[in-house]
């Protein structure tokens, strides 16, 4: 299909899963029990961190986590003791273990007491077109406190080769606002033009399908090349066609 006719198929695709039905079947449906910023903010960010497997998996697992921070995230995030922290051991979802899980907690609580929060971080390094080094800034703040570095593999860097996938996901879900009802849309302080889509198997078969990839790996190379190719679809906002990739390739097997 030419230009014109490969932009209408995607954004009808889009308009048919950027819906609010999307989110019964997403882990996305974990941060929209909420409505503070920060219980938002680390919930989805937690959830998104997990995300790989099979997808009732990962909602049942982020759904735990949710319930082992006594369904209020930013709380027990800022005033929790070492004692507190003892119940999450139990926590695993793959290699995600209970002492990775104790370990982004206190991250999480230095990224708010010491860098104003989740937002500010990532929206200190970001470049005109792109959040890559800003994640992988990130990621450098993230672990500057004491520790393990298995846990540091639970973090992309899209510097050193990686697609960023989660991370890229979970910036749409903060960043985007569409008033579609799926997307939040609360970080105001980045860009929908700057974000990546998020580069998995699904979404790297479908675009390859479609002629919009390439690369036969889903790195950061295939990412840039993606997003390009997005961006000639829409300049403002490409990211909103990874609710097509994703839809064609879970959904329809396209």
């Amino acid at each position: 299909m030419d230009f014109t006719e490969l932009k209408d198929f995607l954004d009808k695709k889009v308009e048919l899963y950027n819906h609010p039905n999307f989110i019964e079947s997403d882990p996305i449906q974990i941060p929209h029990q909420f409505s503070l910023k920060e219980d938002i903010e680390i919930s989805g960010f937690l959830a998104s961190v997990i995300a790989w497997g099979n997808r009732k998996m990962i909602i049942k697992n982020a759904q735990k986590q949710v319930e082992l921070l006594g369904n209020s995230p930013y709380d027990f995030v800022m005033c929790h003791s070492e004692s507190d922290l003892e119940k999450l051991e139990s926590f695993v979802h793959r290699t995600f273990n209970g002492q990775d899980f104790i370990g982004f907690i206190k991250s999480l609580r230095n990224i708010y007491q010491n860098h104003n929060g989740l937002e500010a971080v990532f929206a200190k390094n970001q470049d005109s077109d792109s959040m890559q080094r800003s994640i992988s800034e990130f990621k450098k703040i993230f672990f500057e406190i004491n520790h393990l570095s298995r846990t540091e593999k639970h973090l992309p860097n899209p510097l050193s080769g990686s697609a960023a996938k989660r991370i890229n996901m979970y910036l749409r879900w903060m960043c985007r606002q569409d008033n579609k009802g799926v997307d939040f849309g609360i970080w105001k302080t980045i860009s929908s033009y700057k974000l990546s889509c998020p580069l998995d198997v699904h979404s790297g078969n479908v675009a390859r399908k479609l002629e919009l990839l390439s690369r036969k790996q889903n790195d950061s190379k295939a990412l840039a090349e993606l997003d390009a190719n997005l961006r000639k679809l829409d300049t403002n906002d490409p990211v909103k066609y990874d609710f097509a990739l994703f839809g064609l390739g879970v959904f329809e097997g396209f």
